[in-house]
């Protein structure tokens, strides 16, 4: 059983997303596949880039490179017929903000469920049983980057849920600045900064959502100026919770200066990892690491091999 869903990148509404705000997330043309193999032994083994694991499959052994998967799998422990291997393949690494945990933890649900009941699960569901499983193994996260793994496209997004998706093959150019911190650590350092001013970061938060707003009326209008414009005033913003650094910053002043690019911003909870613009680089080199992306319009499907034709 084969999956595959996009990466994503957010684009707008970080942070205030978890606040019941709007945020917008872009499903990426780099993809995660996972081949589910049943197993006679009741066993769980992963393969993967970032290495294997094995288990007995009612005892299963924490691994913090393989927490989403185990958790995943665990979710359905009791239903699993017998054992399976998960074999992983990234067009992109973990350590990139690029969503792997989201795509790899949509993948695992489907491919379960094409195991178990025969077929892909309904969308929301498959979005529901990921958003758990990611939620359950992190202690937060508002789904964003679950539901561009799961619809495609860029996807207008509350955590009510509420979901729009846009089929935009939209330019992108992510920058990684070398390193990143984890989600759930870097939302813990702005609640603890903004401990004393809980109104100016509610006043913060209700900005963002007005920059979410006008970025997703200029997807909707396949926009890309207007698009920028809103993403560049999310990036005052993001500078105003302190998430940027002094590497993010460069990023953004040498994509600001290219012709190709408009609306660079930190994508995603910041102190680190990507800065992303709307379009394409006309100067090839800025110093770092540099992916030039376009919007997937396809979200997660079950990859069906091509029969070999008669007589061959």
């Amino acid at each position: 059983i084969r999956v595959s869903a996009p990466g994503s990148v957010m684009l707008l509404g970080e942070h205030a997303v978890l606040h019941g705000y709007r945020s917008v997330v872009c499903a990426i043309d780099r993809r995660m596949e996972v081949l589910l193999t049943p197993l006679r032994d009741r066993v769980l083994r992963i393969d993967s880039a970032l290495g294997g694991y094995e288990s007995a499959l009612d005892e299963l052994v924490d691994s913090d490179d393989f927490r989403f998967v185990i958790a995943a799998v665990a979710s359905k422990q009791a239903a699993l017929p017998s054992g399976l291997e998960v074999r992983i393949r990234a067009e992109f690494g973990s350590d990139r903000g690029f969503g792997s945990s989201a795509a790899v933890t949509v993948c695992v649900h489907a491919a379960l469920a094409c195991w178990l009941e025969g077929g892909m699960p309904d969308p929301m569901r498959l979005y529901q049983m990921a958003l758990e499983t990611v939620q359950r193994v992190q202690g937060c996260g508002s789904g964003a980057d679950v539901a561009a793994s799961v619809w495609g496209g860029c996807v207008g997004y509350t955590m009510e849920p509420r979901c729009e998706p846009v089929k935009w093959a939209l330019p992108l150019t992510a920058v990684y600045c070398g390193y990143k911190r984890r989600t759930p650590e870097v939302i813990r350092w702005v609640e603890e900064r903004f401990a004393d001013e809980p109104e100016r970061l509610a006043n913060l938060y209700e900005q963002m959502d007005g920059c979410a707003e006008r970025g997703f009326e200029a997807i909707e209008a396949r926009d890309e100026v207007a698009l920028g414009a809103a993403m560049v005033s999310q990036q005052r913003l993001m500078e105003a919770l302190g998430l940027c650094t002094p590497e993010l910053a460069e990023i953004i002043s040498k994509l600001e200066v290219d012709a190709g690019v408009v609306g660079a911003k930190i994508s995603g909870s910041g102190l680190g990892d990507c800065v992303v613009g709307v379009g394409h680089l006309t100067q090839v080199d800025v110093g770092y690491e540099t992916y030039a992306l376009a919007g997937d319009v396809t979200g997660c499907v079950q990859v069906v091999e091509a029969a070999d034709p008669v007589g061959a």
